[in-house]
């Protein structure tokens, strides 16, 4: 939970917050599932659906089936059964609504893989695993140093340490198959728990840490997107993007995912322009080649050869010229009135009061300059202007007061 509005209470839950973290404002905790379905009324007879969705740290969900008999809601504290003894999470999602994170997840919902819920965590237990997680920044510094001195060519990006404390999970970035079996050795001979180590990519770093976009707002990977799908460079060449990867690469250090979300409809509007790469119009004042395209404002710039002037056309009337092309038939020349230039400055009067708008942008720098030789030369017509020492009365000595 990272939300920077209200903050974050030991127990999980946001201050001030009197929907247990359930509020859909998607600032409260990461991946955050707002339960539309729960002020609705479920039928008589209705039987709740037994598996819920429960959270852990960073950006992991697991499912985990319940008797029913405890009542449960978004934000509490539960305990849930592992392989060698029992975590600590939070109810992310409860009800109907869980049939879809598992049919997203492609779980089926009577799977025998699915965890079991065992109880609603007490206060000592909440204790324990709070004195438990505040080991993970000591353990995840000491971890990064031992991976060091074994000159391991991987980077250990998170560390989860479980509710009771028998067994941590190492989570790692590595571009290459890695030999850890030395480092596990040292790791259990560190911290005397059981280890586990579990590769991530990139863009599942990114969304366990979290972090703020160019765009100002939190990541999409830790907030709400679960899908990473593949994002290629020919995104960014159908949306007439530069082609920087400093500026197409998210923090993960891959290609944004946000390349991908308005792709259709960029797509959809290419189909409409003319598909050829270098489009050239045919006028009596000569050949008019394409410059820019503005897809969604569906217009086009062309200019002639030695002339800087772009001249922006409407795609119908681009269309319109190009049917006239084929039947042999050449305008007079492009429109002018579109011209780039003229309607920059079209419509912009410039006051008879104002007292800037005739002045150099260095008016202030040449004041300051004329300024300052005025000054020196006035300093050398005086220094020329005095009368030298051998021609003084005195012969150039210098009257003593105390003489």
């Amino acid at each position: 939970m990272g939300c920077t509005n209200c903050g974050t209470k030991s127990d999980g839950k946001p201050n001030g917050c009197k929907s247990n973290g359930n509020c859909g404002t998607f600032g409260c905790n990461k991946l955050n599932s707002f339960d539309w379905l729960s002020p609705v009324a479920m039928p008589a007879g209705h039987k709740t659906f037994d598996v819920l969705e429960v959270r852990f740290k960073g950006s992991r969900k697991e499912f985990f089936r319940t008797n029913n008999e405890i009542e449960l809601f978004s934000g509490d504290p539960v305990i849930v059964k592992t392989n060698n003894g029992w975590d600590m999470g939070h109810v992310a999602l409860k009800g109907e609504l869980v049939k879809l994170h598992l049919r997203k997840a492609g779980i089926d919902e009577n799977s025998e893989h699915i965890g079991q819920l065992l109880r609603k965590a007490s206060e000592e237990e909440q204790k324990v695993a709070e004195k438990n997680k505040a080991k993970e920044k000591e353990m995840l510094e000491e971890a990064r140093v031992i991976a060091l001195e074994l000159n391991l060519s991987m980077k250990i990006s998170d560390i989860e340490l479980q509710g009771d404390g028998k067994k941590v999970i190492f989570f790692y970035t590595a571009e290459k198959r890695v030999d850890f079996r030395e480092l596990i050795r040292r790791y259990a001979d560190q911290f005397k728990t059981r280890i586990e180590m579990r590769q991530i990519s990139y863009r599942q770093e990114a969304s366990r840490l979290g972090g703020i976009g160019v765009c100002g707002r939190e990541l999409c990977c830790s907030t709400w997107l679960t899908d990473f799908k593949v994002v290629s460079v020919s995104a960014a060449k159908k949306q007439r993007l530069s082609l920087n990867m400093l500026k197409l690469s998210g923090q993960c250090g891959r290609l944004k995912c946000c390349l991908n979300f308005e792709l259709d409809t960029y797509l959809e509007a290419l189909d409409e322009f003319p598909q050829e790469d270098r489009l050239t119009l045919e006028t009596q004042a000569g050949v008019a080649k394409v410059q820019k395209v503005d897809l969604l404002s569906r217009k086009m710039w062309f200019a002639y050869p030695q002339n800087s002037n772009w001249i922006a056309l409407d795609l119908k009337e681009v269309k319109k010229i190009q049917e006239q092309n084929k039947k042999g038939i050449k305008p007079e020349r492009l429109a002018q009135g579109s011209e780039i230039e003229e309607s920059v400055t079209s419509g912009i009067e410039i006051g008879k009061d104002d007292l800037i708008a005739d002045k150099d942008i260095n008016w202030l720098d040449k004041k300051s300059k004329e300024k300052k030789q005025k000054s020196t030369s006035k300093k050398r017509g005086n220094f020329k202007n005095r009368t030298p020492k051998n021609k003084r009365r005195d012969g150039g000595r210098s009257k003593n007061k105390f003489q």
